[in-house]
């Protein structure tokens, strides 16, 4: 079997792939990114959490990242039910009362969580909710709890065959057909010493099911195992621009250090000049607004003019910071808190194209990896429980289809000028291009709620002899008498010469 033969030149098509003097150093590795995670996944991992405690730009960009992504919560509309009002509603509250016994650490409720595992995605790419299911007489409304487990608690370096034709790769198990099976986590966080060794957990693992644990992860790269910290691009970036800022600052406090200096040629009398004799060949004299000081002969005084940081330091530092910034993926703004820069149209700009990003990991990672599992372990257990009013298992089995249909909404953004972002909701709505439904869906909130809420504001309105008002009845005459319009006045002229007569 011949050889396919290169045709002459093909090599330099692309000028990317040519090995020539300018790119002859240029020759990275062809590792898959699962082998580049093993070997220093964990070494990047530990400087990003060390940024994440002590850089402030970098503890600025995940505070932006999670407050923008998650804020308040991502909260579940049982659209299935939208035809059964009550039930609904039967569902959202049992809902939200079991948000609050969520966290098995009990720190926080089940949005508190979403938050924590923003911030976790975004200095480890990756995070594990594993499902730990309670018996009855532990008094919780839904016998489920999710205890958040950091990236750290799955040994990287877990590489192993098994037994029944199982393999272990960074910690997870697959099975023969490449499908998880298990997790092999630590017990006890490697590098935490605050456990006492008696307990005997140190450097053991405990293998929990697949169908138990939630591995919420953004993946750059098919195949991938594992995460890969959003903050790799700019570690480097952030970690040089804060020894520069540092050294900048020691050397602005070592160059204030240095005030005057005596030079003396002739010999030296203090007791002529008022100067402090230190014993040793040298004086001193204190110096003092208005001071006189009286040289000798041959002596002469220099102030000490140490560099400047110049001109240049404040467009070093933001061009830099851009780079940083775009290598977090967040707006300039979002990483340093620099309004200074900021107008309305770049404002907007930058967080329109972040936000953008933004909706688009909320429904890709957030809702599909965490949301809609939680809710399908949630809703069998809620209503064996007896958390749902008016609904069976029979019924949930009949109707389980339309009964977890379930719409989730992340919180409205804040626009730098509202006005003008609802009176265009408002255009569109009345030109037919949306749905009302649509903006208050935009707006973080369930359209049935909304109406539910203005037909009872309406109805206690006309209970309490109101009349119709606000803007759920625009258009429409309110029932209570008009003012009498004011009588017109007329315009008041001015003196023919308002400055009085003048002398000639």
């Amino acid at each position: 079997m011949s050889a396919t033969r290169m045709p002459i030149g093909s090599t330099q098509g692309l000028e990317a792939g040519a090995v020539g003097q300018r790119l002859k150093r240029f020759i990275p590795p062809r590792a898959h990114v699962n082998s580049l995670i093993a070997a220093s996944g964990s070494t990047v991992l530990a400087r990003a959490r060390y940024l994440a405690r002590n850089n402030a730009y970098a503890g600025n960009a995940i505070d932006f990242f999670a407050s923008q992504v998650v804020g308040t919560g991502i909260v579940p509309s049982w659209k299935g039910m939208a035809d059964r009002p009550d039930l609904k509603k039967a569902l959202a509250d049992a809902w939200l009362a079991w948000t609050d016994e969520s966290d098995a650490d009990g720190q926080s409720d089940l949005y508190g969580q979403q938050r924590a595992a923003a911030k976790e995605l975004f200095i480890a790419n990756e995070v594990f909710i594993r499902m730990r299911l309670r018996r009855p007489d532990d008094g919780l409304l839904v016998p489920l709890q999710l205890q958040m487990l950091p990236s750290e608690m799955l040994p990287i370096n877990d590489n192993r065959s098994l037994g029944n034709g199982n393999v272990v790769r960074q910690g997870v198990e697959f099975d023969q057909i490449g499908r998880r099976v298990a997790y092999w986590f630590w017990r006890q966080h490697p590098e935490d010493y605050t456990v006492p060794q008696s307990r005997g957990d140190a450097g053991r693992q405990t293998r929990v099911p697949a169908d138990q644990v939630l591995h919420i992860m953004d993946g750059t790269e098919a195949g991938q195992i594992r995460g890969l910290t959003r903050m790799a691009r700019g570690i480097v970036p952030l970690w040089l621009l804060d020894l520069y800022d540092d050294a900048e600052l020691d050397r602005k406090r070592t160059a204030a250090l240095f005030a005057v200096f005596r030079k003396m040629q002739a010999e030296f009398e203090p007791s002529s000049h008022g100067a402090e004799d230190n014993g040793d060949g040298t004086a001193e004299q204190e110096l003092a607004p208005g001071a006189q000081i009286i040289l000798q002969p041959g002596e002469d005084i220099s102030v000490a003019a140490p560099a400047d940081v110049g001109g240049s330091y404040e467009a070093f530092q933001y061009r830099n910071l851009l780079r940083a910034a775009a290598a977090l993926n967040i707006p300039y703004v979002g990483l340093t808190g620099d309004m200074v820069r900021a107008n309305y149209s770049n404002l907007r700009g930058a967080l329109i194209d972040f936000r953008r990003r933004a909706s688009t990991f909320q429904h890709s990672v957030l809702v599909f990896q965490m949301c809609r599992p939680i809710v399908k372990a949630w809703l069998p257990l809620a209503v064996m429980s007896g958390a749902v009013r008016g609904l069976t298992p029979a019924g949930l089995v009949a109707d389980r289809a339309r009964v977890g249909r379930v719409a989730w909404t992340p919180p409205s953004w804040e626009w730098v000028d509202p006005a003008k972002d609802v009176k265009a909701a408002k255009d569109e709505v009345d030109a037919g291009f949306r749905s009302r439904s649509s903006v208050i869906e935009a707006r973080g909130e369930d359209p049935d709620e909304v109406d539910a809420e203005i037909a009872a504001e309406r109805a206690r309105e006309q209970r309490n002899g109101l009349g119709e008002t606000g803007s759920a009845f625009a258009g429409k005459a309110a029932t209570a008498p008009a003012a009498p319009a004011p009588d017109p006045v007329e315009e008041e002229q001015p003196p023919e010469n308002p400055e009085g007569p003048k002398d000639e």
